[in-house]
């Protein structure tokens, strides 16, 4: 079970998205098909980047609260005060991937890419 957890700036586009996802999996050696879905935070549940590069891939996409994402805080490779300011929690990417694959998988997941960044964009990939 991998899941992608994605933070991006406000109009950020699905292909700024998909670069750094295709990027990040090649890193990996993983196949785009290894992926069984997205996740974000619900504060970005509006963002068309998002919304286009999960439909793009026909893989679904879940949105996590502050709170939820606030219970990964002690895994995360790093946490960010600007992005707690912006969005509730110290963690969109990170955390949102492995609060996703530990609840479709009802265990514990664990990060086998730690954040990485674009200009506009950030992205992790939990297991579980």
């Amino acid at each position: 079970m991998l899941i992608a957890g994605l933070g991006c700036r406000r109009g950020c586009t699905a292909s700024e998205l998909r670069e750094l996802l295709e990027q990040t999996l090649e890193r990996l050696a993983l196949p785009l098909s290894a992926l069984h879905g997205l996740a974000s935070s619900a504060h970005k549940h509006e963002e068309p980047g998002l919304l286009q590069l999960a439909a793009e891939l026909n893989l679904s996409l879940e949105f996590y609260a502050a709170e939820r994402l606030a219970l990964y805080e002690s895994r995360l490779s790093e946490g960010s005060e600007s992005v707690r300011q912006l969005t509730g929690a110290a963690s969109v990417a990170e955390a949102s991937a492995l609060a996703c694959a530990s609840e479709r998988a009802g265990r514990p997941a664990i990060l086998v890419c730690a954040k990485r960044r674009s200009a506009v964009a950030t992205l992790a990939i939990a297991r579980a």
